[in-house]
C-alpha cells in the first residue's frame, strides 16, 4: 500500500526531482516506510511505501528487464503469484518478490489491456519510455483513489489531491458545481472534485497520455443483473459461500500483521466467520463502541469474535469530537459530509496499534441491497398510479401554496414524483433546500448555471445493466455513494493512520456473480440482504448479530450537536466570515440551528455537513500555503479579508 505521484510531459522538458519529492511528502502518511523517485527526461514519478509484502525487495519505483518500463503502484494483487508463474513460463526474469513486478511485465506483454489480468485493488502509473507514453489505470470498484490533472502540456497525478496541488498550487481554482453537489450528497462524486483543474479517474477505467493528449476508456462494468436465478437456496449458499471464502483467503496474504475491523453488523461478522476459517491461528479483530448504549455496537462485536475464538480488542470512546474534527478537516482536500469518518478514523488507529493490514466488509449493502432507503423505496413504488400530469400540477401549483411546517407536506411532494426522482431526492439535501433555501441562489446561479444537478445520477440509472428498479438502484450507489462516500471514508481514514484495509465483498468476482442474482435473492418482502443473512447463519454468525436493527457505523451526533459541539457549531456557521462567503443563505442557516437547538426538528445530518464544509475552507484552504490562490467567495470578500 502507498501513495504515488508524478509529472509527465507531453514537450519532455525536464522533471526536477525535488518537485516528485515535494508531492511525496505531501502524503507520508500513506507510506511512512520508504520513498522513491524515478527522473529521467520528460518524467519523473515518486511513490511513498508502507511495506506489505516482500519487505526487503519491494521498494519502487519498479521497473522491466531493460529499465525501459518503470512503475509505481498503490494497492494490492491477490493473484500476482499465479501471474508470475505465466510471465515466467514465457521468459521474463523477476528481480523481486512483490506483486508490484508482475504488473510491469504483463504491460510488456498485454501493453494496456494488462488491467483485465489483475485481481486486487489499485492505483497505479507506468511510463514507457520507448513510447514516452503515460499509462493510469484505476480498480474496478474505485477501492483505491487516484487523481489527475492537466497543466500546461503536463499531466500531474497522484493518490490525493495534495500530492498534486504541491507541484502545481495554481490549480487551486474550487469548481462550484462540484461544491454544490457536495451541498447535495455529503461527497463529491466522480469524477469531479472540489478543484476546476483536477479530476479523479473513475473506477474500472484507464488513462493514457501521450504527445500532449489524453485518451480515457473504460475497461469494466458491471455485467448484467439477474442473469443467473439459483435452482435452489442450498445451492446459491454453496456457491456463495465458495466464492467469497475464497475472496476473504487471497486477501489474507501478507508479511506484516493482519486482522479485521469488527462492528458486530452482519457483513464484517461474515468475513471475520471466514477468516477464522482459513487461518491457522486466531484472528485479530478490533471494534469500537460509545458510551451512549444506543450507538454501541460492541456488545455485538465481542458476540461475534467469542463465537469466532478471536484475539479481539476493544475501545469503548468518549472522545475529544472538537479535537478529532479539526485534526481531520486539515487533512481533508475535498469537504467530507459522512459523519461516519470518525468512528472509522478511531477503530483505524485502534487497529493500528497491533496490525498493519485489517480486512472490513464495506461493499455488503450495496452488494445486497443493504440500505433502509432500498426498503422504503419500495414502499413508495405503490404510488406509481399517480398520473404523471397530476403530479406534476401538485408540484407546481398547490405544494408552493402550503405553509411550511405543515404536517406530510414534504411526503406529499416526494409522493408526487416519479420513483427515480423520489429516489434521488431522498439521498439528497434538495427537499431540505426547497423548504428551507438553505443555499443561496447566487450560488446556485454560479454552480449549475441551469444545469441539473441530478444529471449524472439519470444517466447511471438509464444505462444500469438491470431491468428491475432494486438492480437499478444497486448499479447506482455502486457507481456514485460507493465510491464517492465509503470508499473514500475508509481510504482516507486508514491510511492517516498509515493501516491497509482490504474489501473481500468487492472482489470484482465474487460481486460480478452477485450481480447476476435476481433482486428476490437479496431482498425478499420486508427482509433486505436476504441471501447474505443466511449465508451469515451458515458460516455460524450468532442470530442476535443478524437479526437486530441496523446501526451502520453509527455515533451519537444529535448528542454532540446538542451539546459537546453546540459551541463550535453556532460559532462557525453564524460567523460573519462563514456567511459573508456566499453559499449559505444567512436567515435559513439562522432558522435550520433554531429549529434543532430548539428540538423542534432534528437536523443534525444537515448541520454537520455544513459544519465540515466550512471547516473544510478554514483548516485545509485558509492555512495551506496557496490560500491567497482560491477564488473570490461568491458575492463576498476573499478569503483572506475574511479571515481578518
Amino acid at each position: 500500500m502507498c501513495g504515488i505521484a508524478g509529472i509527465v510531459s507531453g514537450a519532455h522538458e525536464e522533471i526536477d526531482s525535488t518537485t516528485i519529492h515535494q508531492m511525496c511528502q505531501s502524503m507520508v502518511h500513506r507510506g511512512p516506510d520508504d520513498e522513491g523517485i524515478f527522473v529521467k527526461k520528460g518524467a519523473g514519478l515518486g511513490m511513498r511505501r508502507l511495506s506489505i509484502i516482500d519487505l526487503p525487495g519491494g521498494h519502487q519505483p519498479l521497473f522491466n528487464e531493460d529499465r525501459s518500463v518503470w512503475i509505481v503502484f498503490n494497492g494490492e494483487i491477490y493473484n500476482f503469484r499465479e501471474l508470475r508463474v505465466e510471465l515466467e513460463r514465457k521468459g521474463h526474469r523477476f528481480s523481486t518478490n512483490s506483486d508490484t513486478e508482475v504488473i510491469v511485465h504483463l504491460y510488456e506483454d498485454l501493453g494496456s489491456d494488462c488491467v483485465q489480468k489483475l485481481r486486487g485493488m489499485f492505483g497505479f502509473a507506468i511510463y514507457d519510455e520507448r513510447r514516452q507514453r503515460l499509462f493510469l489505470a484505476r480498480d474496478r470498484l474505485g477501492i483505491k483513489p487516484l487523481h489527475y490533472a492537466l497543466s500546461d502540456g503536463r499531466l500531474l497525478f497522484g493518490s490525493e489531491i495534495k500530492a498534486i496541488l504541491a507541484a502545481a498550487p495554481e490549480l487551486t481554482s474550487v469548481d462550484q458545481r462540484a461544491l454544490w453537489q457536495y451541498m447535495y450528497f455529503g461527497y463529491i462524486p466522480d469524477p469531479a472534485t472540489a478543484f476546476h483543474s483536477i479530476h479523479k479517474l473513475l473506477p474500472g477505467h484507464l488513462l493514457e497520455f501521450e504527445r500532449g493528449e489524453i485518451r480515457i476508456r473504460k475497461y469494466w462494468d458491471l455485467p448484467e443483473f439477474g442473469t443467473h436465478p439459483p435452482r435452489s437456496e442450498e445451492e446459491c449458499l454453496e456457491e456463495m459461500e465458495h466464492r467469497l471464502a475464497e475472496a476473504v483467503r487471497i486477501r489474507l496474504i501478507a508479511d506484516v500483521p493482519l486482522g479485521a475491523l469488527l462492528s458486530g453488523g452482519v457483513d464484517s461478522s461474515t468475513v471475520v466467520a471466514l477468516m477464522a476459517r482459513a487461518s491457522s491461528g486466531p484472528v485479530k479483530t478490533f471494534s469500537i463502541g460509545f458510551k451512549h448504549s444506543e450507538f454501541n455496537e460492541a456488545p455485538y462485536a465481542r458476540l461475534v469474535a467469542k463465537r469466532f475464538g478471536t484475539e479481539h480488542h476493544e475501545l469503548i470512546l468518549d472522545p475529544d469530537v472538537i479535537e478529532t474534527v479539526e485534526t481531520l478537516t486539515r487533512s481533508l482536500e475535498e469537504p467530507f459530509g459522512d459523519s461516519s469518518m470518525l468512528p472509522t478514523y478511531y477503530i483505524s488507529c485502534l487497529a493500528r496499534h497491533h496490525v498493519t493490514v485489517a480486512l472490513s466488509g464495506d461493499g455488503g449493502d450495496e452488494a445486497f441491497a443493504g440500505y433502509e432507503r432500498y426498503h422504503v423505496h419500495l414502499q413508495q413504488r405503490s404510488f406509481g398510479w399517480i398520473p404523471a400530469g397530476a403530479g406534476r400540477w401538485y408540484r407546481e401549483q398547490v405544494h408552493p401554496r402550503l405553509p411550511y411546517g405543515l404536517p406530510a407536506r414534504n411526503l406529499a411532494y416526494s409522493i408526487s414524483l416519479p420513483w427515480q426522482e423520489r429516489y434521488m431526492e431522498g439521498v439528497s439535501l434538495q427537499s431540505f433546500d426547497r423548504e428551507m433555501s438553505l443555499l443561496s441562489d447566487d450560488f446556485r446561479a454560479t454552480a449549475l448555471a441551469g444545469a441539473d444537478p441530478f444529471s449524472d445520477f439519470r444517466r447511471y440509472l438509464d444505462k444500469a445493466p438491470g431491468h428491475d428498479p432494486v438492480s437499478q438502484l444497486l448499479y447506482l450507489d455502486t457507481k456514485t455513494y460507493l465510491p464517492g462516500d465509503i470508499l473514500t471514508k475508509v481510504d482516507r481514514m486508514s491510511m492517516l493512520t498509515s493501516l491497509e484495509v482490504r474489501v473481500p465483498i468487492l472482489d470484482h468476482m465474487f460481486l460480478g456473480w452477485v450481480a447476476g442474482l435476481p433482486a428476490e435473492w437479496k431482498m425478499r418482502g420486508n427482509q433486505q440482504k436476504y441471501i447474505f443473512r443466511k449465508l451469515a447463519e451458515r458460516v455460524g454468525v450468532p442470530r442476535e448479530a443478524l437479526y437486530r436493527h441496523k446501526q451502520g457505523f453509527a455515533l451519537p451526533l444529535v448528542h454532540w450537536m446538542r451539546n459537546e459541539l453546540k459551541d463550535l457549531v453556532l460559532s462557525v456557521l453564524l460567523e460573519p466570515r462563514t456567511l459573508q462567503r456566499g453559499y449559505f443563505n444567512p436567515r435559513s442557516i439562522r432558522q435550520l440551528l433554531d429549529e434543532h437547538f430548539q428540538g423542534r426538528r432534528d437536523h443534525s445530518p444537515r448541520i454537520w455537513r455544513f459544519l465540515m464544509f466550512e471547516l473544510w475552507h478554514r483548516n485545509f484552504l485558509e492555512r495551506s500555503e496557496v490560500s491567497n490562490l482560491v477564488p473570490q467567495p461568491l458575492g463576498a470578500v476573499s478569503l483572506n479579508e475574511a479571515a481578518e
